[in-house]
Parts: structure tokens; sequence; C-alpha cells
């Protein structure tokens, strides 16, 4: 079954290669969409996938990469789009 997730991230995610590693696990699960950064702080992200693969990839988020220190991660299910090609990074 094909979902959408869209992903708020808390804690220390920034600076420490959080988007990098996020988008290398998509890639790895073969999940479309995209990560960024947010002016507060959070890290904020959509993966679109086969919903194990999307669950597995907010499991990643809950620990992040190995420098990060997350203290939430709010996770909004949203209806599957199909909307996206590959996942990137945004700026």
């Amino acid at each position: 079954m094909m979902t959408r997730a869209h992903v708020f991230v808390s804690g220390r995610v920034q600076g420490v290669f959080f988007r990098a590693d996020t988008r290398r696990e998509a890639l790895r699960r073969n999940v479309k969409g995209w990560v960024r950064n947010l002016s507060d702080g959070r890290v904020e992200a959509v993966f679109e996938g086969e919903q194990e693969n999307v669950k597995m990839l907010i499991d990643f988020c809950k620990h992040g990469s190995l420098a990060a220190k997350v203290t939430n991660v709010d996770v909004i299910w949203e209806s599957y789009s199909g909307g996206f090609r590959d996942f990137e990074t945004k700026y």
C-alpha cells in the first residue's frame, strides 16, 4: 500500500548531516519526496512510498544521523499523491 507522511523533526538536527543521511536512507528504501531545514531549527520532510518503507524512514528520523539528538518527531499522514520522481534536499 502506498502512503505519504509529512514529518517534522525537533532537536539538534541541523548542522549534523541529518538531511543528507535522511536522503541516503530514502533512496535506499525507494521512498520519494524531500527534506529541508526550517528556520526554527527543525527539519521538515515529506515521504511517499510503500507504507513499510515510509515507516522505516520515520523510525530512522527518531534517531537520525550520528551527531543528531532528536527530541521529537511529529508525523501527519496524508493522501498519497505519486507526484515525486525522486528524493531531494531542499535549500
